[in-house]
């Protein structure tokens, strides 16, 4: 097709304010990703919109192999789908009480807060 750019699961965008580090959530607009550098505020980074990641997640919330998960921008963490979350994808393995890491399937999909 001579219309096809590219496959999309990587889209690069201007570093949100405060930057970001290899392997930060990035939430640009409707679009989640993984930041593939460290880049400043404005800086061009290229982000991860699928595939599995372990990302932070907020230590007290309990998640499912399995379970819809959503990104916390404000804390920069996983957490459970809630108010101001970005839904980003399931959980592949459980993370209970205690873990601040889980297993993510992103799934490339445009996100707004709920």
């Amino acid at each position: 097709m001579k219309n096809h750019i590219q496959e999309g699961r990587m889209i690069t965008v201007a570093a949100p304010a405060g930057g970001v580090n290899s392997g930060d959530g990035v939430v640009v607009g409707a679009l989640f990703g993984v930041a593939s550098k460290t880049a400043a505020a404005g800086e061009t980074v290229t982000i991860a919109t699928t595939g599995v990641f372990d990302l932070p997640k907020l230590a007290s919330a309990v998640i499912a192999a399995g379970d819809p998960v959503a990104w916390d921008d404000t804390a920069k963490q996983v957490n459970v789908p809630g108010t101001g979350r970005y839904p980003i994808g399931v959980a592949i393995e459980a993370a209970g009480n205690g873990a601040t890491i889980v297993r993510v399937r992103l799934d490339g999909v445009a996100t707004a807060a709920a």
